[in-house]
């Protein structure tokens, strides 16, 4: 079997859980978009506040910090400083063959913990909260890298 096929239920772990995590960075940017919108706030840019069809009467307090929009913006960073890496990690990962119950403990673990570092920080919970779950997560992600070198070196 291939290891980069969806016969190998490895790579299938994989293909779900780097999916769904496209589905999370892209859904947090929509999310921002949505609370930009809904608040007529939080835009980013100054060429942001010209008029338009999505902004008929732009006002230079709509670049003023909004924190229900920029709680948005802060995770979806979170997610582009993160994900990424699990993305390139899972994918070595998958390439050395690992047992397929660590691979999806590992793997889902992973989804786990951004979906509840996602609820903590839309929640407003303490940074030792959503620490712990980055902590998680990191320590994932360092792992996969980890175990890759060693059966790449060995």
């Amino acid at each position: 079997m291939a290891l980069l096929s969806l016969e190998n239920p490895v790579f299938a772990t994989y293909v779900i859980a780097a999916a769904l995590m496209v589905l999370k960075v892209m859904g947090q940017g929509w999310m921002t978009v949505y609370r930009m919108q809904k608040t007529n706030s939080g835009l980013a840019s100054p060429e942001d506040v010209q008029s338009g069809l999505l902004n008929k009467a732009p006002d230079p307090a709509q670049l003023e910090i909004n924190d229900y929009v920029d709680r948005s913006r802060r995770m979806h960073r979170n997610d582009l400083e993160n994900i990424p890496a699990f993305w390139v990690a899972g994918f070595l990962f998958v390439m050395v063959d690992p047992a397929l119950w660590l691979a999806q403990a590992l793997m889902y673990g992973f989804v786990a913990t951004r979906l509840a570092h996602f609820l903590a920080y839309a929640t407003r919970q303490t940074h030792e909260v959503r620490a712990t779950f980055y902590t998680i997560g990191s320590l994932i992600v360092i792992y996969m890298a980890l175990h890759v070198l060693w059966v790449a070196i060995a």
